[in-house]
């Protein structure tokens, strides 16, 4: 043919700027070329004028020199965009695994995470700082208001400016007796209630405390305003009155402790809601009732029971069924437009025949769960064999004694241990708990398990599933922090359709809140006389 057809296609501009951050050396990129004829020299020397994503089209001619003019005048020039579809099939990507001056993602992911427990140190610190504060303002407050009895009946006593007072007489000292109990109880109930290690660091304050400290402080100024001016102001003789009136104190104390347990203790037991919570990215869930809490408390409270119910999320897991996705391999250009509509039908049963090879791939992932499921199984028997095959070599010493040698729990445990090995190392590898347990660990706990007399189950028990989570010995801290995600106030109390999120690395726990519904029983009672059957026979039956 006198005609020919040529297309050239440029670098695209993702590999331009990855050759430019990368040096020369990193200068080798896709290229696709397509030459179907040589093209005359004017023809190259216009495409070097061109710019270099433009696909040029030239129809073929018959060999004449006019219809070799009509085909030149029916030259088509297209114009690509800079970043097809399908870039990611032929461009070339630099990572920092790949580059020595490169500066991956991980780095950057990597450098946000310092960046950011850097700057929440000072807060961490601030607010560290301010919760002991307020532990000792109210530790403060509450000795003062329990004191103050005692202050005000000791005051008389001590003759100050003249103040003298008559003494003591039966019904006095019988108050005074009965004050002392009531203060051994108030001193009894609030360390009870108050003075304990906090289980959490909340982000707000408790607002029911602030409410207890509030009315402890407004009781103990009115009475130390009403001792002053009534009291001190006038110099009252009657002492029988003032312990009376220290009495009266020490009751109203009593009472405001009373309100404290039923608003930080009795208040929450009560079941008002039903939350959900879902753990990501695994996806293991869990159901609990609750009372009415704030939205911080109720966060603590979830942790709790997290850490007692749910099983040690294994991030290895999650890449022991490998899905495989089937991508279908077809290109499709539309160049000069034309029989679009063709063209988009045949493009669209195209698409619709990969989207069904990817449909396929569902049963790939049914199968390869399947022999997972069959290995884990055949890894266990033969783990439960040998441990029990290696228990029964061992016997506690009786007081006779007999040819064998005596040992202690741990070196029984290191001479039958290699016998169970194997099998322990084999399964351990095929539920991605390895990186768990060590050697020493694993000794330890068989010589615990043989010093007890614990069979072959017992000892094997903690590796047949993962755990809860808070008996996984590595990742152990004496300090978990999580972070709480809510679009409410923490000190507002969990309502219906509330969702917060508790976020740890890569952990998060979000949780849902539903309003348990009133129920409206109504009662309907049987009739005696309806209580009656009649047994109906037809020729069928087989009675």
């Amino acid at each position: 043919m006198d005609g020919a057809e040529s297309v050239r296609s440029g670098r695209s501009d993702r590999s331009e700027r990855s050759h430019r951050s990368h040096g020369s050396h990193h200068s080798r990129h896709h290229r696709h070329r397509n030459h179907t004829s040589h093209r005359s020299q004017s023809g190259r020397s216009s495409d070097r004028m061109r710019d270099d994503r433009s696909v040029t089209i030239q129809t073929p001619g018959n060999g004449s020199d006019g219809e070799s003019r009509i085909a030149e005048s029916e030259k088509i020039e297209v114009q690509i965009l800079p970043q097809d579809d399908n870039w990611g099939d032929n461009t070339t990507a630099y990572t920092g695994n790949t580059s020595e001056t490169g500066f991956s993602m991980d780095d950057m992911r990597r450098f946000a995470n310092e960046k950011f427990e850097e700057d929440t140190g000072g807060i961490d610190c601030c607010r560290y700082f301010c919760r002991y504060l307020t532990t000792a303002f109210a530790g403060l407050l509450s000795l003062l208001g329990f004191f103050s009895p005692i202050a005000m009946v000791v005051l008389p006593k001590l003759k100050i400016s003249g103040w003298a007072t008559d003494n003591c007489g039966v019904e006095c000292e019988g108050l005074l007796i009965s004050m002392a109990f009531k203060l051994l109880i108030l001193l009894i109930g609030t360390v009870a209630l108050f003075f304990h290690q906090p289980r959490a660091t909340m982000p707000r304050v408790f607002v029911f405390r602030v409410v207890v400290l509030f009315l402890v402080f407004i009781l103990t100024f009115a009475f130390w305003l009403f001792y002053g001016v009534k009291i001190m102001q006038e110099k009252e003789t009657n002492y029988y009155s003032i312990v009376q009136f220290s009495v009266h104190l020490v009751d109203a104390l009593l009472f405001i402790h009373y309100i404290a347990v039923i608003l930080l203790i009795i208040r929450q037991l009560q079941p008002q809601y039903v939350i959900h919570v879902v753990r990501s990215p695994d996806g293991e869930s869990r159901t609990y009732t609750l009372g009415n809490l704030s939205i911080q408390r109720a966060a603590v409270w979830i942790l709790e029971q997290y850490y007692k119910d749910f099983p040690v999320f294994n991030p290895y897991l999650e890449n022991v069924i490998k899905k495989t996705l089937k991508m279908s391999s077809l290109k499709f250009y539309d160049v000069d437009g034309g029989q679009q509509t063709n063209n988009n039908a045949r493009n669209r049963a195209m698409f619709a025949a990969a989207g069904r090879r990817r449909d396929g791939s569902h049963n790939d992932r049914f199968y390869e769960e399947q022999e997972y499921d069959r290995r884990v199984r055949k890894r266990r028997s033969r783990l439960v064999t040998a441990a029990e095959e290696a228990f029964t070599h061992i016997k506690r010493m009786q007081e006779e004694t007999g040819p064998a040698v005596p040992m202690d729990p741990q070196e029984a445990a290191q001479a039958v241990f290699p016998s169970m090995a194997r099998p322990l190392q084999k399964f351990l590898r095929v539920t991605r708990q390895q990186p768990r347990y060590t050697m020493e660990s694993v000794l330890s706990h068989l010589a615990t398990c043989i010093s007890h007399d614990m069979s072959a189950k017992s000892f094997i028990e903690r590796y047949l599933n993962q755990g809860i989570v808070i008996m996984n010995s590595k990742d152990y801290r004496d300090t978990q922090k999580w972070v709480l995600v809510c679009d409410q106030l923490l000190t507002r109390e969990i309502e219906h359709n509330l969702v917060f999120q508790l976020r740890q690395n890569d952990v998060s726990l979000l949780c849902s809140v539903r309003k348990l519904p009133h129920f409206n029983i109504t009662e309907e009672v049987i009739d005696p006389k309806s209580n009656k059957f009649v047994l109906k026979l037809s020729s069928e039956t087989s009675v």
